[in-house]
């Protein structure tokens, strides 16, 4: 699949966006930087739920995900300094092509009442930050013994410089974006 984005990327996409916006150079065309794959296991106190997660978060990016620390003790949160809330992965390259290609060719259109992305899901600067409720709809997830549902927050930075550039971007890629 990975390879299969790449194409569509310099086949596709580079001419689309040259027409669209009136790039001169193929440089200036924006380009998908990295995808960042967080999951928070804050209400989690189990031990195994947590290596569950982390387990599970590795299976399904094909990279070993790092521990994230809560940063300062919050009383309300039931949190200490140094205590792990979350588990995120950053994934780059052939690896980040590898996943997109599995979240949009499979995972969103298995997840339950999908219609598309909303337009607000992308910030001022073209990047796309999506929420997966359940984990489940993953390809790599069908035949493992699934002890409990979690979800996962999807943040794809680009190189867009405006919302307009990173929303067609993604639009000529494949995304499916609601209009």
């Amino acid at each position: 699949m990975s390879s299969d984005l790449k194409e569509i990327y310099s086949k596709k996409v580079i001419p689309a966006m040259r027409a669209e916006f009136g790039y001169k150079n193929v440089m200036a065309v924006p380009k998908i930087e990295k995808a960042t794959v967080n999951i928070g296991v804050g209400r989690i106190k189990d031990e195994k739920q947590m290596k569950e997660v982390e387990r599970v978060l590795a299976l399904v990016t094909g990279q070993k995900a790092s521990p994230r620390p809560a940063k300062k003790a919050i009383a309300s949160f039931k949190t200490r300094k140094g205590q792990i809330i979350g588990y995120s992965v950053t994934l780059r390259g052939r690896r980040m092509f590898d996943f997109l290609g599995r979240l949009i060719g499979v995972a969103l259109p298995r997840g339950r009442d999908f219609r598309g992305i909303p337009e607000k899901s992308f910030d001022k600067a073209g990047n796309l930050t999506i929420g997966v409720k359940e984990h489940i709809v993953f390809p790599e997830m069908v035949n493992e013994d699934v002890k409990f549902i979690f979800g996962m927050e999807v943040s794809v930075t680009t190189t867009a410089k405006n919302k307009a550039e990173g929303v067609a971007l993604l639009r000529h890629m494949g995304f499916p974006i609601k209009s």
